[in-house]
């Protein structure tokens, strides 16, 4: 079996089985969104340029987004600065239920494959839009991930006071494309009653707006600005990071009275826990100036192995801090299957999360790896109509590009 037929086989079952997307996206956020529907079991058509979306070439911290972002989807590349190019583009779109794009606002309009144009051609069409900002003063700014973490408090809160910090991952990429995501099926729902498409928007800071909202209703039940993670009041008494034994740290929380009582049993620490000033997790709260050395000091000579042991011994919470290569070699991962094959840019090969869900007991799989750049571009050609002649002569003259299969 041909791994279209394995693919097409094992998709069927899925819930957005028939339903195509056609996608023009880079980086993370868009990707994102069809990530998620491919996994879902809808067809994801990836439009990319002659020679490739650039973000399979990125490196550093950008080196995994191509193999991370773009499994379970098909590929067709297309010169959309030319017209028989973007009369391609219309032809796929035309067989489409859903478009998701991210562009700079303005892009897609220009090339003639904007939603007012397309709405026209398929008022079924369901349009994702994906952006920095939603409609308002700020949608013609640039915007990144870290621009809207700065701008929107994110960074604020993950720093050290005077010192905003990013997120330690694109946060707003990734759930921006959820969110995209969300959308869509909201709108395929819609359809159902309505006979019609919709428009959809996502945008990077509405999207870091809400992440953050927990602090502006603290701030709005207390009349107290929350102060950055690293320096807050904690809503619980211990609840931080210990240096322990050989300069390890572990991650250690006991965040309610129940907690208390085992966490005191568990380590000797009977007058703590007869001790009127701790009886309630807010009294504890109060008293971590004090409490909090004593805690260190106790714990400090074992070893974070037996303090995790009694934790978990306890079922009270804990956690290694882990740096995400290790994760490579998780029990837990292996044990659930929670890391797939994956094809990296090179050839070579990976393991990469599936999404972070079970449908019947399994998470949804990588069912077709990354495709290689137009690696589906004759047979999507053809599939709209193009006879073998009219799309050889699309690729002589460099408009389409027909990818290596093998």
């Amino acid at each position: 079996m041909s791994e279209a037929a394995a693919h097409d086989g094992a998709a069927a079952s899925l819930p957005y089985a028939g339903i195509r997307v056609v996608e023009f996206t880079h980086m993370v956020m868009g990707p994102t969104c069809g990530m998620l529907l491919a996994d879902l079991g809808a067809e994801v058509i990836k439009v990319e340029p002659i020679g490739g979306d650039t973000t399979r070439t990125l490196l550093g911290s950008g080196a995994g987004f191509f193999p991370m972002f773009n499994r379970n989807k098909k590929s067709i590349a297309l010169d959309l600065k030319r017209p028989e190019g973007v009369e391609a583009a219309l032809r796929l779109i035309a067989t489409a239920d859903i478009v998701s794009e991210n562009f700079k606002s303005g892009v897609m309009d220009k090339l003639g494959l904007g939603y007012a144009t397309l709405q026209k051609l398929n008022p079924r069409l369901i349009y994702v839009g994906h952006k920095g900002f939603l409609p308002g003063p700020y949608d013609n700014r640039t915007a990144l991930d870290e621009v809207v973490q700065m701008m929107g408090g994110l960074a604020y809160m993950t720093g050290r006071p005077g010192d905003p910090l990013r997120a330690g991952t694109s946060v707003n990429d990734i759930m921006g494309g959820m969110f995209g995501a969300i959308g869509a099926m909201a709108a395929l729902a819609q359809r159902e009653k309505t006979g019609r498409g919709s428009e959809v928007q996502a945008s990077l800071f509405e999207n870091n707006v809400f992440l953050v909202g927990q602090h502006m209703m603290q701030f709005a039940a207390t009349g107290k600005a929350a102060a950055p993670m690293p320096s807050r009041i904690s809503a619980w008494a211990v609840y931080d990071v210990f240096t322990v034994k050989d300069g390890e740290q572990i991650f250690l929380a006991v965040v309610s009275d129940k907690q208390w009582a085992i966490f005191c049993r568990a380590f000797g620490l009977a007058d703590l826990l007869a001790d009127p000033r701790l009886a309630t997790n807010n009294d504890r709260v109060q008293a971590r100036e004090w409490l909090m050395p004593q805690l260190r000091s106790h714990l400090a000579g074992r070893s974070a192995a037996e303090l995790a042991a009694v934790f978990e011994a306890e079922g009270l919470p804990f956690a290694p801090i882990t740096r995400p290569e290790q994760l490579f070699d998780d029990p837990h991962l292996h044990a659930t299957g929670g890391l797939a094959p994956i094809r990296m840019n090179d050839g070579s090969m990976s393991r990469v999360p599936l999404l972070p869900f079970t449908l019947d007991g399994a998470q949804p799989a990588i069912r077709q790896q990354p495709p290689r750049v137009g690696e589906h571009t004759e047979a999507l050609l053809r599939e709209v109509g193009y006879s073998a002649d009219e799309i050889g002569a699309l690729q002589s003259r460099k408009i389409t590009q027909a990818g290596d299969t093998a």
